[in-house]
């Protein structure tokens, strides 16, 4: 698994961003937090989305339901009355953890918010991947409203009401960092697991699916096994990070967990508007759509739809193959891609070597 020239001062930047970031821009350090988010979620979700060409809509689905099995684990280990007396005080309990209590459960949250988005995703595959095409994609969808509507009815986790996520042992500055540094962590293991996973044999049964599923099948490819575990592997990092948001944000309910107009729709538009199907277009997407939201957020606050709904139109217009399927077209010499000018054929049906020799 080479680096190039590009990739190599691609990563060179982005470290550099996200090491010295909340040193350089210590006012903005939960905005780049959520930036390194994005980046994740835009990313995982081309594993099934841009790689296999099934377009997810539901993915948000392990994104609240790892807050929620964060939460449970980290108030039932640590708080003697449980996490049913916990939630039933609406928020009026407030417990003091320890530093090593806190830590501890959120460690054990996160892992089991993983693990159980993983658990879910191999459950509901068993029957969602009878779909295809728009079918899929609503199909997740609906998965997605089904569970946020069920877990509303649910007393145990606070239902309409919510649930405070316990208090962070430490000083403001060291909980935005903390956080911090959780966010491009995951991000970047997510990557460099993907760049790995995308250079074996799973890259080529995930585009031979992209391609035409019917004729990977019949050449003998395990097309339900690769669509699982392109699902799962998004699922278990969703789960992850949405445990790490549920504590970032300290109180999670239904819109916390389940943001199904915004971070639902965002992790596509971010992988369409970078380049689905590669493995630094949603990166670079989710980096100039956050850019722009939050600039737009800060400075134009009632045109920030308008901005964000603009650039989706034009890249929808005239860029269909995202920003880096556009300079790989323009620039293939910079991403190593040979052009066999011989095969291009000119407008007159001619090739470009015999129109040259005219």
């Amino acid at each position: 698994m080479s680096i190039n020239k590009n990739s190599f001062w691609a990563y060179v930047t982005l470290g550099a961003l996200g090491i010295f970031g909340p040193i350089l821009f210590p006012d903005y350090t939960l905005s780049i937090a959520y930036l390194w988010m994005m980046v994740l979620m835009a990313s995982t979700w081309d594993t099934l989305g841009g790689q296999m060409g099934y377009n997810s809509l539901g993915n948000i689905t392990f994104f609240g339901v790892g807050m929620y099995v964060s939460a449970i684990v980290q108030v039932s280990f640590f708080y003697e009355g449980g996490v049913a007396e916990y939630t039933s005080a609406m928020g009026s309990i407030k417990p003091e953890f320890t530093a090593a209590q806190y830590f501890w459960g959120l460690s054990l949250g996160i892992i089991a918010a993983g693990a159980a988005a993983l658990a879910m995703s191999l459950v509901f595959s068993t029957f969602m991947f009878g779909l295809r095409g728009p079918y899929f994609a609503i199909g997740s969808l609906g998965l997605a409203i089904a569970v946020a509507e069920i877990t509303i009815t649910i007393n145990y986790v606070g239902a309409a009401s919510g649930i405070s996520m316990p208090l962070f042992p430490g000083e403001i500055e060291f909980r935005s960092t903390f956080f911090y540094m959780l966010c491009f962590g995951f991000a970047v293991v997510s990557h460099f697991l993907l760049r790995w996973l995308y250079s074996t044999q799973f890259g080529l049964a995930a585009n031979a699916i992209r391609d035409d599923e019917d004729k990977a099948e019949a050449m003998g490819i395990p097309t339900l096994a690769y669509k699982r575990l392109g699902w799962g592997i998004a699922a278990f990092f969703m789960g992850c990070i949405g445990a790490v948001a549920g504590n970032m944000a300290g109180f999670i309910d239904k819109e916390v967990a389940y943001p199904i107009p915004t971070f639902g729709i965002f992790m596509v538009a971010m992988a369409l508007l970078g380049g689905k199907g590669t493995l630094w277009g949603p990166v670079l997407g989710a980096i100039i759509f956050h850019v722009v939201k939050e600039t737009t957020w800060t400075y134009l606050l009632n045109l920030q739809w308008i901005a964000l709904g603009l650039i989706l139109i034009i890249n929808i217009v005239y860029f269909q193959q995202g920003i880096m399927g556009w300079l790989q077209t323009k620039f293939p010499e910079r991403f190593g891609i040979v052009v066999d000018v011989s095969t291009i054929q000119d407008a007159d049906g001619g090739s470009a070597e015999g129109k040259g020799a005219r």
